[in-house]
Order: C-alpha cells, then structure tokens, then sequence
C-alpha cells in the first residue's frame, strides 16, 4: 500500500513539474472515450463492486480527469491513470454490456481508441 501510494505521489509530481500540456487532439480523443460510455445503451460501469449507468460512469470519468490535471498528456494515458481502476481499491473497472458479457473498461476504451485511427496504407 505504501510503494502504491508513493508511486501516485511520484506521478503526480512528475506530471506538475514538467508543466506537461494536453493537445487540442488528445482532449478530443479523450471526450470521445468518455462519451462511448456515456452513450453504451443498456450497459453498465461496474466501479468497485457496485454498477453505474453510462451518464453516472462518465460524470465519474471526467472529475478523475480534471483531477489528474497535467498528469494526463495523451488519450492513452488518460485510461491507464483515470479510467482502468479505481485509485482507492486498485479493482479495475469493467464494462457490463447489455447481453451480460463483461469486460475491462481499459480494455474496451483501448479498443475504441484504436478505432479512431486511420487506417493505414
């Protein structure tokens, strides 16, 4: 539990020392995993044991977000740090859709961001 928290208290020191700055790009990438959950119809945010709705999922995402500040310069790291466990329990999210079928939510949001690149030649 200590290494755990000093290596929450190292990040954010690194990323509040290096003045580090998010692109117009990436927060857009970033609005766009938030609103994929938001918008997953019949699915729910399973955070620590209890199941959320996509609006409630999002809210959540996006406080973790603006309290990761700098700490957050890409879409990538956006999900390792705010939106794949909890920073309490260290219990990943998961993503239960509709049909029952469950899944990591990082898994999911690492899927969706593969999708907005283009593809290659």
């Amino acid at each position: 539990m200590l290494a755990r928290a000093l290596f929450v208290l190292l990040l954010f020191a690194n990323g509040v020392c290096s003045g580090a700055t998010l692109s117009p790009a990436e927060e857009a990438k970033i609005q766009f995993l938030i609103a994929s959950v938001e918008t997953l119809s019949g699915a729910q945010f399973v955070r620590n044991g209890v199941a959320y709705d996509g609006k409630a999922a999002a809210e959540h995402l996006r406080i973790k977000r603006q309290r990761a500040g700098s700490r957050i310069r890409t879409a990538d790291e956006f999900i390792t740090l705010c939106a794949s466990m909890s920073s309490v329990s260290g219990t990943p999210y998961l993503i239960r859709f509709a049909d029952g079928h469950t899944v990591n939510a990082g898994d999911y949001l690492r899927q969706r961001l593969v999708e907005l690149r283009p593809p290659t030649q």
